[in-house]
């Protein structure tokens, strides 16, 4: 809290992202299905998604989310876009949910660049994991590629301002001390879009923790 450098960088440990072994890759899959398992079934009844037809999930991981919503969406189109290493899950993934003709694979790094032409971008469980500026090359990546009337969609614990304790308050300390990242108000997501070349359009609540932001391009 002192320095605001992750703890595990102090220490000399690896950091918590970054290309792994696939065992290891697999691990991380099973560990955030765990963790946010129930969240993919309340994103897609809390937000309609039938105006668009491609969506990618950035940093998508095992693919639990994009499939979950293609099954909810039978004209969706999906793509993950993660680190080579979390490709063989989200394949298995694919498949074994039977919208492989509705979903593809793509390696890369979100710092660097992210597909284009899509209708609508989902960060879930992204931005909250990085700094500031990191945070701000991943969204600017995404405002580079994303169409005029294309959406920004991104899944959240928010903090609700005041002194009440919370779930969204301790992850921001967690947040902080592994990775530098952290959680935001209402506010602060509103100003980070806009410093990405984005504008806040609503926050939309789920039966679970987490909610939608959603942005449009400026």
């Amino acid at each position: 809290m002192q320095t605001g450098e992750p703890v595990l960088a102090r220490v000399g440990g690896a950091a918590v992202f970054g290309e792994m072994r696939p065992e290891m890759a697999s691990r991380v899959n099973e560990t955030m299905i765990a963790f946010y398992g129930r969240e993919p079934a309340a994103v897609a009844e809390a937000y309609d998604f039938s105006g668009i037809r491609t969506l990618v999930d950035i940093g998508g991981g095992s693919g639990n989310l994009i499939t979950t919503l293609l099954l909810a969406n039978p004209a969706l189109r999906g793509i993950v876009y993660d680190l080579p290493h979390a490709g063989p899950d989200a394949r298995r993934m694919i498949e074994a949910r039977g919208v492989a003709d509705r979903c593809e694979v793509i390696g890369g790094s979100f710092f660097e660049s992210v597909p284009g032409g899509a209708d609508a971008y989902l960060l879930s469980h992204v931005i909250n994991d990085w700094p500031e500026e990191r945070c701000l090359a991943i969204l600017r990546n995404v405002r580079r590629a994303v169409p005029p009337g294309g959406r920004l969609l991104v899944v959240e614990q928010v903090i609700t301002p005041g002194g009440e304790s919370g779930r969204a308050k301790l992850l921001d300390l967690i947040s902080l001390a592994t990775t530098a990242g952290m959680h935001r108000r209402p506010d602060e997501h509103r100003e980070l879009m806009a410093r990405a070349g984005f504008r806040m359009t609503r926050l939309v609540a789920t039966r679970e923790p987490v909610s939608i932001i959603e942005g449009e391009p400026v």
